[in-house]
């Protein structure tokens, strides 16, 4: 069906097309009456108002940009984004912003959405996932003067501004929950290692290993697939020293663990305690349900998207520190057999 003009509610009403705008626009020069019967009119058409004109007059396009670096099943299958991408939208919604999503091969690929997006006036401004050790997107997107939000950032990272989480505290509080309960040789299933926020968690997880004086714990690193948690399990579970808990850098790993453990014919948690980082959906409905490393995921994204849209009308604001993750302990953690 042909998309309703205004010129077609201005010739339903007998009125000219500049009183159809000034009556859909709330601009003096017309009736009541008048106003009346055009926006009745345009609910009965079932008109829009065009993204692209509004575009045009205000120089907005109406969408923030999120380019991932990841394979798209991985949307599937990591609710970790899905509950991001919940709480960004649920920030641009009342601002009739949209979100541009798209997956790439690679760092390479995904700077040059951006470039292209930004050379085509498709998005008002971007936000950055997954910051990398040594990251290229920055110093790109500051020479495009894109605004930009950086998720997960650390001070030193760049001019651009983030949000970000404590992810030091918690894997200290954890390692030290479990190690009151008992256990003394632990593994540590990371995500990849060329990510800023796995090198934070690596370093804290050693540091308190050794102030604690465990010896034995083991970082082995994936690429946070259910495919890949399961892999590294069974390493650490076929090894001479055996850890009696692992903590999982995310939860789609730590169910893929659990579900290696009872393969194994090991008995959580009395064989081993299982520990899930992010506390979704899946982390409940398994059994035993998994101790987890609980924080808000759709507030970051939230805080992320309002954080952009202050810096897209020229009100910058200074990184955001969000509430920090807490533990919350379930049947698979307890004291070692």
């Amino acid at each position: 069906m042909k998309r309703p003009t205004i010129a077609d509610i201005a010739q339903r009403v007998g009125v000219s097309q500049g009183a159809v705008s000034y009556a859909l626009n709330g601009r003096p020069g017309v009736s009541e009456a008048t106003r009346e019967r055009v926006l009745r009119v345009a609910k009965e058409l079932g008109w829009r108002p065009s993204v692209a004109a509004r575009a045009l007059t205000s120089a907005r396009a109406g969408a923030v940009g999120l380019v991932l670096s990841r394979p798209p099943s991985i949307l599937g299958a990591e609710p970790f984004f899905m509950e991001l991408f919940s709480g960004i939208e649920t920030a641009l919604k009342p601002h009739s912003s949209a979100l541009m999503l798209q997956m790439a091969d690679d760092e390479d690929a995904e700077i040059e959405v951006y470039r292209r997006w930004w050379a085509e006036g498709r998005i008002d401004g971007a936000i950055l996932v997954e910051v990398h050790v040594s990251d290229r997107r920055l110093p790109v997107l500051e020479d495009l003067g894109m605004p930009a939000v950086v998720i997960g950032g650390l001070p030193g990272t760049g001019s651009l501004p983030s949000v970000r989480s404590d992810e030091s505290g918690p894997v200290r509080e954890t390692v030290e929950y479990l190690a009151a309960l008992g256990h003394r040789r632990f593994g540590h299933v990371a995500g990849m290692p060329h990510l800023v926020h796995t090198k934070v968690r690596d370093e804290a997880f050693a540091e308190a290993c050794a102030r604690l004086g465990l010896p034995e714990c083991v970082t082995l690193y994936t690429d946070y697939t259910g495919e890949e948690g399961a892999r590294a399990t069974r390493r650490l579970l076929s090894s001479t020293t055996r850890p009696t808990a692992i903590i999982y850098d995310n939860d789609i790993m730590a169910v893929a663990g659990l579900s290696v453990a009872q393969e194994m014919r090991l008995r959580v948690p009395d064989d081993l305690s299982l520990v899930a980082w992010d506390d979704s959906p899946l982390a409940q409905v398994v059994r035993p349900a998994l101790t987890a490393v609980r924080r808000d995921v759709p507030a970051l994204g939230a805080a992320a998207a309002r954080h952009l849209l202050s810096l897209i009308n020229g009100d910058p604001l200074p990184d955001i520190e969000t509430e920090p993750a807490r533990l919350t302990a379930r049947g698979s953690t307890g004291p070692p057999a």
